[in-house]
């Protein structure tokens, strides 16, 4: 028993340092790029933080407009909401005006900072209407509709992948639970394969095609609307 508990506990860091290896080269070679995974799953969850308050936002910054308020204080009325982190990108915005950075150059930066497609937007939306005199509420209305109706459509695109991510997850952890089961069940047949070096190239091999696999499920089920 004990030298079956031996050989799973080997089998699974194996398995687990085969995969880590390969995540860790592809993180050193996302990091050499500029950016490592995590730092992109953190930035993608902001953004769309950001996003989702974004059209909150433009209905409070529209109707701040048809109360008479300049464009300036309707961001201000943004920046005092409270709500993180779009509130706070805000007050940065407004910070950077008072220390002198004129308006065009505040937006710019903003829009830089935070990253997101919507916000590029509204920004495009804002310079427009200022240097031709359109109407921002009507516009700041109708980007978010827009905005909105995108968001449906990918909660629906998300529910409707859900199944598939959950394929993937199952299917790579299958073969591992499938091998501590069969040395359980078959300790003389698995334990001399798993000690040989066939056995260990074998299940080196084996890792790598679960993490090719669940890759190219993971590309097939994300779909960017």
């Amino acid at each position: 028993m004990i030298i079956e508990l031996a050989i799973m506990l080997a089998i699974a860091l194996f398995v687990g340092g085969a995969t880590a290896f390969i995540l860790m080269k592809l993180e050193i070679d996302a990091g050499r790029r500029g950016k490592t995974a995590y730092a992109r799953w953190l930035n993608a969850r902001y953004v769309r933080k950001f996003d989702e308050q974004l059209t909150d936002a433009l209905g409070t910054m529209s109707n701040a407009l048809r109360a008479g308020f300049s464009i300036a204080q309707a961001f201000e009325s943004v920046a005092e909401a409270d709500l993180h982190p779009i509130s706070d990108e805000f007050a940065l915005l407004l910070q950077q005006m008072r220390v002198g950075m004129n308006f065009d150059d505040a937006l710019a930066s903003m829009e830089k900072r935070v990253g997101s497609n919507d916000l590029s937007l509204v920004v495009t939306a804002i310079d427009i209407a200022r240097k031709t005199g359109g109407n921002l509420t009507e516009i700041f209305d109708s980007i978010s509709n827009t905005i909105r109706g995108r968001m449906r459509v990918e909660r629906k695109v998300r529910t409707l992948t859900a199944q598939g991510r959950l394929q993937g997850l199952v299917v790579s952890l299958m073969p591992v639970i499938l091998c501590v089961i069969m040395t359980m069940m078959k300790p003389k047949l698995m334990i001399p394969f798993l000690t040989s070096f066939t056995g260990i190239a074998c299940l080196l091999v084996a890792s790598v095609l679960v993490f090719v696999g669940w890759l190219v499920i993971r590309k097939i089920v994300t779909i960017k609307v």
